[in-house]
């Protein structure tokens, strides 16, 4: 019997071992444009009821999945969310307008709705004035009871969170919670480079940015690079070096202080719409559950619109609000990191039946460097969305190649015949190079793909993109999947 056992496990990993060496045969030639370090996964499989295999590559590995992550995130929001799902900003009150004042508490429920704008708060507070508020008696309460704990997720690079692109997902955004600052360097080599910022951005700038020359070989240059330091009360400060030049630079950071940034920007439009206010501005984590009058209210665009400029744009912000949305619509509890963490896998399992128990799924954006996922379970999802895309229309809603999104320039497909037959999201992390979608033959006839690519450090030509082995990859390996399996 145990001679039995141990001849079909021999014979299972024989095959087993055959496969991959059949795989890794196949794909040897397109590996060796890669630099040497560098490691991939690849799935590829037939989009039909009983998918076929076409090219597995290291498909069970744990990969960061980096942005390729959304795809995880838009499916779980259809689920739960539903394409018609908005949020909504409220301005209600505990008392009641007479005499030209609301008699009590200006209460501003936020949604963490990522594309509030001063615009929609500006026309919410047009409305208390049509209804006849000058004056607010009482306090103002900002209600962000809809998300608990931190507003920055494990694993996110610290010296990248006062970035716009890695803005924290809290309850009080307005404007994206992003500001920009502009830098002009000095006319003189080893001056001071000048900063400002518009008077519309409630923050506090200061700097000390020296004026270095773009030809120097002095160490103190080499290694003198710019720096933000953020402090409590969204103030700033620039410091480091940048290089001559006549022209000004804009970059675009992220506000720290949500609760203190709304707070200011609410001053000045109760200011300019000559509504007096003298009370207190302040913030509640817990749900105000008595009954409260409504006042005016501001909805997003729908779901639907929101994930198709979430998976063009790669948009972050819109990942993680929605991502800590669903922990809190499905828990019925304010949303966190964990708890949404726990929502997506048990939304995925009884809805799709996806088992992405052994995944990490730390955050919506791919952000965290925590995140782990293996290509056979991200084809899960693939599958998933295409067997539906009829009712989810994720399908049209990622860049494709060469058309639009973070696709749109992509030197790999966008002058060739890939150009408009690849629809995926991308993911990019420091050394990761993903790829998951779509490569569509004919019509109507897909094949799923991803591409985990890791270890990523390419020494080339100072006169190439540190990405052209990638380019090259791309090229040769997704054309020629396309030629053998396009359909006549």
């Amino acid at each position: 019997m145990k001679k039995i056992v141990f001849i079909l496990i021999s014979v299972i990993l024989g095959s087993i071992s055959y496969s991959y060496a059949n795989d890794q045969a196949e794909l040897s030639s397109y590996l060796s444009l890669l630099p040497k370090g560098t490691d991939l996964s690849i799935l590829v499989e037939t989009v039909e009821k009983k998918p076929s295999t076409l090219i597995s590559y290291q498909s069970d590995q744990f990969k960061q999945p980096a942005s390729v992550q959304k795809l995880i995130t838009a499916l779980a929001a259809e689920l739960e969310l539903g394409a018609d799902f908005r949020f909504i900003t409220r301005l209600q009150t505990n008392g009641k307008i007479s005499n030209r004042q609301l008699k009590g508490d200006l209460i501003i429920q936020m949604s963490g709705d990522p594309t509030f704008t001063r615009k929609q708060l500006n026309e919410m507070l047009m409305v208390l004035k049509l209804k006849g508020v000058d004056k607010i008696t009482g306090n103002i309460i900002i209600d962000s009871s809809i998300f608990m704990g931190h507003d920055k997720a494990s694993g996110w690079s610290w010296n990248n969170l006062t970035s716009c692109y890695n803005t924290a997902p809290s309850a009080t955004i307005i404007d994206g919670n992003c500001f920009y600052a502009g830098i002009l360097p000095a006319q003189n080599i080893g001056e001071k480079a000048t900063t400002s910022v518009s008077s519309i951005y409630p923050v506090t700038l200061t700097s000390n940015i020296l004026t270095i020359s773009n030809k120097s070989e002095s160490f103190a240059d080499k290694y003198c690079e710019l720096d933000m330091i953020a402090s409590e009360k969204n103030r700033y400060h620039l410091a480091g070096c940048v290089k001559h030049s006549s022209q000004k630079s804009y970059l675009k950071f992220a506000i720290t202080d949500g609760f203190d940034y709304l707070s200011s920007i609410l001053k000045t439009e109760l200011a300019q719409k000559k509504i007096k206010f003298s009370g207190r501005i302040t913030e509640t984590k817990e749900p105000i559950t008595k009954s409260l009058v409504p006042l005016a209210i501001n909805q997003s665009a729908p779901l639907s619109e929101l994930l198709t400029i979430m998976l063009k744009k790669s948009h972050n912000l819109i990942a993680d609000t929605l991502y800590r949305t669903i922990g809190a619509h499905y828990f019925k509890i304010p949303g966190t990191w964990q708890n949404s963490s726990d929502a997506i896998k048990a939304i995925l399992l009884q809805k799709a039946d996806i088992d992405l128990a052994n995944a990490v799924i730390v955050d919506g954006s791919g952000l965290s460097r925590l995140n782990l996922i293996d290509a056979d379970k991200l084809m899960q999802v693939l599958q998933y969305i295409a067997a539906n895309n009829d009712t989810l229309k994720i399908v049209e809603m990622l860049p494709i190649a060469g058309i639009d999104g973070t696709l749109q320039y992509r030197r790999s497909f966008a002058n060739n015949e890939l150009k408009s037959i690849i629809y995926a999201k991308t993911g990019y992390l420091e050394g990761n190079y993903n790829l998951a979608g779509f490569l569509k033959t004919n019509e109507n006839q897909y094949i799923a793909f991803i591409q985990f690519i890791s270890g990523y450090n390419h020494l080339n030509n100072p006169n190439e993109p540190k990405n052209s082995a990638i380019v090259k990859f791309e090229k040769a390996f997704y054309q020629n999947l396309l030629e053998e399996n396009k359909i006549d």
